[in-house]
């Protein structure tokens, strides 16, 4: 039996087993997959011993996304980003970014076309990382926010360099004009900071699109006031879903029963 598995810290709200044990069912394939509760301080550890015990592939979610790169090999387009979600574990461990696709998935079906778009996203951790590289493909116009402004002004820099991309501290964010919100902090999510929103409620207005990537719970704080106000809704579950589907592609070799990954994910969080 082949053995994958997410790596991060906190872990204990992934629904990502549920998700891909359910794919591996459908398609008839020996192998499990698990949460790996793993500390900053145990990164390396872990990957060197997820090799040595021979474990196929790796998920990997905060905080790790950035630091995970310093012991693999990314391709390109990770390289650039400078975070991975992904490894597959070989002669060599491989690292990738499915991050960019499950973003860009989510939008597009919702409706929703970023080209000439003006994106505020709040964080600059590997989520943000991944989103802002992928807007700037698409010609969108990324203003990054954070509430530690040194790497928010970091992330914008790496951006600028392939797009349009600035900072903006919070607390200016009120005089911002912008047509999409994404939030791509943990912040909401059951385990960190429940009940909090991102960014002041002053600056969600019923015109936008806003895009929460957490997921548990799916009806965060900002999900829920977005709504209130009559925003078009993204939800994190989506990007969950379709990162997954391109991590088990990459592992595996196989199309991914989408469907049923979605469909157990949801199953989960019900639970």
């Amino acid at each position: 039996m082949d053995c994958y598995g997410v790596i991060g810290y906190p872990i204990k709200h992934s629904v990502s087993p549920a998700m891909h044990n359910a794919a591996f069912k459908e398609l008839g394939i020996d192998a499990i997959y698990t949460t790996f509760e793993v500390k900053p301080e145990n990164l390396e550890t872990a990957i060197k011993g997820a090799k040595a015990l021979g474990i196929k592939g790796l998920n990997v979610t905060i905080p790790h996304k950035e630091n995970v790169i310093r012991f693999s090999k990314p391709d390109e387009i990770t390289s650039k980003i400078g975070a991975a979600n992904t490894l597959k574990f070989g002669e060599e461990i491989l690292a990738y970014n499915t991050d960019v696709y499950g973003a860009i998935k989510a939008l597009e079906d919702a409706g929703v076309s970023v080209s000439g778009k003006i994106v505020l996203i709040v964080g600059a951790g590997g989520a943000a990382r991944a989103i802002a590289f992928a807007l700037t493909e698409k010609k969108a116009t990324v203003i990054i926010t954070n509430r530690t402004e040194q790497r928010g002004l970091k992330l914008a820099q790496d951006v600028r360099k392939y797009g349009e991309c600035m900072f903006v501290p919070m607390k200016d964010l009120e005089k911002l004009d912008f047509d999409i919100l994404i939030n791509a902090t943990p912040v909401g999510m059951n385990n960190y900071m429940p009940g909090k929103l991102p960014v002041d409620e002053k600056i969600i207005r019923g015109d936008l699109i806003v895009f929460d990537t957490v997921y548990n719970p799916m009806e965060t704080p900002l999900i829920k006031l977005a709504k209130m106000r009559g925003c078009k809704i993204v939800y994190g579950i989506d990007m969950l879903v379709y990162q997954g589907a391109k991590s088990f592609e990459i592992w595996t070799g196989l199309t991914p029963p989408v469907n049923v990954m979605k469909r157990a994910a949801l199953e989960a969080l019900k639970r």
